[in-house]
């Protein structure tokens, strides 16, 4: 007598039902499922690109906020920020390496740079250094120059008689021109310290940007 063979027995694999099969074929063929993911991609990397523009033109407002309310960063706000005043007194027996650094926002329309990328120099003594800009947008701008110290400790030593840090800076539509930093390095300055970096983060400033707009256009 022949034994009928049951097919879920010995460890076969179901069969799929007709109805499962083609309902897993039309999703897996069907165009708007990597249409809708695309779609979200997209979505979620245009708000990320308008966050970024939108957190670039708060940052300089924001920065101030935070120097005034906590004091905090290498700003120094109150000093870094307004012309010293300044005797000289020149340690002819010490030297110090003074670095130069630029930074632009990533949607920046500046090219800006330092004129040297370092300088050797006496603390005590008065020296002066240009940086380069140019707006290379199609309108005027206002610019805005953050300076920063490092190391942080040496910030109160580190003093600018002259600088394009201390006020906004208007740049007509192509113009370009160098800008100049005098500054003096305290001889106070701890003796385990021989290199100063001195760093501007140059923003177009949205809190002038309206108004040299408007000027422009009467």
């Amino acid at each position: 007598m022949s034994e009928e063979r049951n097919p879920l027995a010995g460890g076969g694999t179901p069969a799929e039902s007709p109805a499962a099969a083609t309902s897993m074929t039309a999703a897996a063929g069907s165009p708007t499922a990597p249409r809708r993911l695309h779609g979200g991609l997209v979505a979620r990397l245009c708000l990320f690109a308008a966050g970024s523009f939108a957190f670039g033109f708060a940052l300089v407002p924001l920065y101030d906020v935070l120097c005034r309310v906590w004091e905090v960063g290498n700003r120094w706000y109150g000093e870094q920020t307004k012309a010293a005043d300044v005797v000289e007194r020149p340690d002819v027996a010490r030297l110090i390496t003074v670095e130069f650094i630029a930074n632009t926002p990533n949607n920046s329309r500046w090219d800006f740079a330092p004129q040297v990328a370092f300088m050797t120099v006496h603390p005590g003594k008065l020296y002066e250094t240009t940086f380069y800009a140019k707006n290379t947008a199609e309108h005027d701008v206002v610019g805005q120059a953050i300076p920063s110290i490092a190391p942080s400790s040496s910030a109160r030593y580190f003093q600018k008689t002259e600088c394009f840090c201390f006020v906004p800076q208007n740049f007509a539509k192509g113009e370009a021109r160098d800008m100049p930093v005098r500054f003096i390095v305290d001889p106070d300055l701890p003796a385990d310290v021989d290199r100063v970096t001195l760093s501007y983060s140059f923003f177009e400033d949205p809190r002038y940007a309206q108004a040299a707009k408007a000027g422009a256009g009467s």
